[in-house]
């Protein structure tokens, strides 16, 4: 019986900041400051960070979080419940920021089309009050 329960737990392996920023394409300026926030909290053997499994995953988080726009204090905010009070209120924080940042972006997006449909216009009227201007753009 607890030779399954140990086939269920998370190998027990470390990773160097080099390592993990060649994994996820970070930098270790980006590790370092992840750190000072409080998001990681790498091991020390010497002058070296060690990072865990754990610091692992938080990381990928943290880097898919910032790339859908994510602030540092949401990133930290959901993190930090999992240690707090588990994975059901970790994961129901998620839901609520995902769907938050989902309405931001669905707004800049109308937003952006906007502007691309108010410059369209007046380069079309550009275009038809001076045929020859632009050209060079284009090729």
């Amino acid at each position: 019986m607890s030779m399954l329960l140990n086939l269920r737990r998370p190998p027990y392996r470390t990773y160097s900041i080099t390592q993990l920023c060649r994994e996820f394409g970070a930098t270790p300026r980006a590790l370092r400051f992840y750190e000072e926030q409080g998001l990681l909290a790498p091991a020390r053997r010497e002058l070296s960070r060690v990072y865990s499994y754990k610091d692992r995953a938080r990381l990928q988080m943290i880097l898919n979080g910032r790339k859908v726009g994510l602030s540092i204090a949401e990133i930290r905010d959901i993190l930090d419940l999992y240690d707090e009070e588990g994975e059901a209120a970790q994961n129901a924080q998620a839901l609520r920021v995902f769907r938050q940042r989902i309405e931001q972006l669905e707004a800049q997006r109308a937003e952006v089309e906007g502007a691309i449909e108010t410059l369209r216009l007046a380069a079309d009227r550009l275009a038809q009050k001076y045929p020859g201007a632009g050209r060079e753009a284009d090729a």
